[in-house]
């Protein structure tokens, strides 16, 4: 991970059936975050979508945390 990706903490997830989920993109502010996630319930009107902070970014394996 590199540091540019680091500093993008706040994820917005469309939660999905089965308790599955998909980050669909990271960012640097929660404002910004919400804002995206807010258009992205206007146009995928069947869909729900979350804010949540991920400060380490949940596509990380844990043996790649320490590095």
């Amino acid at each position: 991970m590199t540091y540019r990706e680091r500093l993008n903490h706040w994820a917005v997830i469309r939660l999905l059936p089965n308790c599955q989920r998909v980050v669909v993109d990271r960012f640097r502010s929660r404002s910004d975050a919400e804002g995206h996630a807010q258009a992205m319930r206007r146009l995928v009107t069947d869909g729900e979508f979350i804010v949540v902070f991920d400060p380490v970014g949940s596509d990380v394996e844990a043996g790649d945390r320490n590095s």
